[in-house]
């Protein structure tokens, strides 16, 4: 098969416009047509349904998509290799993150990543929550988590520790909680989970923070809204380190029990597909995202 056919039908499927595929490729649109049609016709299956109105995958399409971003990816890796050290990453990298990590810690970092490496394109989906990084073709994630999915592969970018906060002016209006039992009937901003989750101190003692003991009147799913919430007084809330550092150096959020943190132990990890190759353009944004925010003190 033509690798350049197969970059455009993957063009096409992401743009879901065959003309918009084309004219990125330099092609005009009858050209970029006809070169889909012999691929179809190699393939023996129509791999997009084309209206006067709109294009679409077909369920064929669907199912070949990742298989020819992998052929992409293996062709791209071979030609790394021949080029040597001096050929650079180069195309689009798809990557998931938490919008909330995101925006504070990776959005700062992309005119260096540009400036290093101005041919790769990075096609960045942010949110909360999480993506399957296999159905949704994504080179790369973010994810706080433990690797359990048998068809990735991770690289641990950080720890992640996960602790209670509140606002002054909410511990001064309601009293500030001295132990575990004492968070009973305060306010808690909650996250879509209202399941009861473990605490553990710095001596190893457990205890269990309950929320159904507690007024939860907020339920957020996005951690940005969930700091500025607890920053104007909502109440408490369990919050990343990373999230919060800035707001606690600043006094706006201080630590409900100090000496008590989540006990789950997160850690950030990079997923990628376990494939046969690790395409250069993940391998050295993995590599810049280590170098610039592995094992950061104080998470």
């Amino acid at each position: 098969m033509d690798t350049d056919s197969i970059r455009l039908f993957v063009l096409a499927a992401e743009r879901l416009n065959i003309s918009a595929a084309g004219r990125a490729l330099g092609l005009a649109p009858a050209v970029a047509s006809a070169r889909l049609a012999r691929l179809e016709n190699e393939l023996g299956v129509e791999l997009l349904r084309r209206t006067t109105r709109k294009v679409s995958l077909s369920l064929d399409g669907s199912d070949f998509l990742p298989y020819a971003r992998e052929i992409l990816a293996q062709a791209e890796a071979a030609r790394a290799v021949l080029g040597g050290a001096g050929a650079g990453p180069k195309g689009t990298l798809r990557f998931a993150a938490p919008s909330s990590f995101a925006q504070l810690h990776i959005m700062p970092l992309l005119p260096e990543c540009h400036a290093l490496y101005p041919d790769l394109v990075l096609d960045l989906r942010l949110s909360d929550s999480r993506f399957d990084l296999i159905e949704g073709s994504f080179d790369l994630a973010l994810r706080s988590a433990p690797l359990v999915d048998s068809s990735l592969k991770g690289r641990k970018l950080s720890d992640e520790t996960r602790v209670l906060c509140a606002a002054p002016g909410y511990l001064e209006a309601h009293g500030t909680p001295r132990t575990p039992s004492d968070l009973a009937g305060h306010r808690m901003i909650a996250w879509s989970s209202l399941q009861p989750r473990e605490l553990v101190n710095t001596a190893g003692e457990t205890a269990v923070l309950d929320a159904s003991r507690m007024v939860c009147q907020l339920i957020l799913d996005d951690g940005g809204a969930q700091r500025e919430a607890t920053v104007a007084g909502a109440g408490l809330s369990i919050n990343s380190l990373w999230n919060i550092a800035r707001e606690i150096e600043a006094g706006r959020l201080v630590r409900v029990l100090p000496d008590w943190r989540l006990n789950d132990r997160s850690v950030l990890w990079l997923f990628y597909p376990r494939s046969n190759v690790l395409t250069p353009k993940t391998r050295v944004f993995m590599d810049f995202l280590g170098d610039r925010l592995g094992d950061r003190p104080g998470w």
